[in-house]
């Protein structure tokens, strides 16, 4: 690895979704997005439901969605920590689709506010699926 690439490692609780050198990773984090780029300052944040952008050192691009998790940056290294991960090109986006409508009307009239955080953790992982499956289009 050179001083014009950092390692990359995004990381579900199930397993390692991705791995591999990059030039620069966009993350949504609870700040707004953050791009990162070799020999980054340390860092530590926590990331929200949204999208991933790896650019490798070969000059291609990486798209991924993850929910909330943590981003650290530290001697040219990110480990993205997320529940859940999935690579753009694995997300079926009419599935995707129509997960988001199921949460969106799931409990509908429902006043339990457990429930009402399921749905919309559901819907934000969805709409991050869509969004990340989309863009890879």
């Amino acid at each position: 690895m050179s001083d014009a690439t950092m390692q990359v490692e995004l990381v579900a609780a199930d397993r390692l979704v991705w791995s591999g050198e990059a030039t620069m990773v966009i993350a949504r984090t609870t700040e707004g997005d953050v791009g990162i780029l070799p020999n980054h300052a340390p860092m530590l944040s926590l990331m929200v439901d949204g999208v991933v952008d790896v650019t490798t050192a070969d000059d291609e691009t990486w798209i991924a969605a993850v929910d909330a998790g943590f981003l650290s940056v530290a001697g040219n290294r990110i480990s993205i920590l997320a529940e859940h991960a999935e690579m753009a090109h694995d997300i079926d986006l009419e599935n995707a689709r129509h997960d988001l409508e199921r949460a969106e009307h799931n409990g509908e009239n429902t006043d339990e506010a457990h429930e009402e955080a399921e749905r919309t953790a559901a819907r934000a992982w969805a709409e991050a699926r869509i969004r990340a499956a989309e863009k890879r289009s």
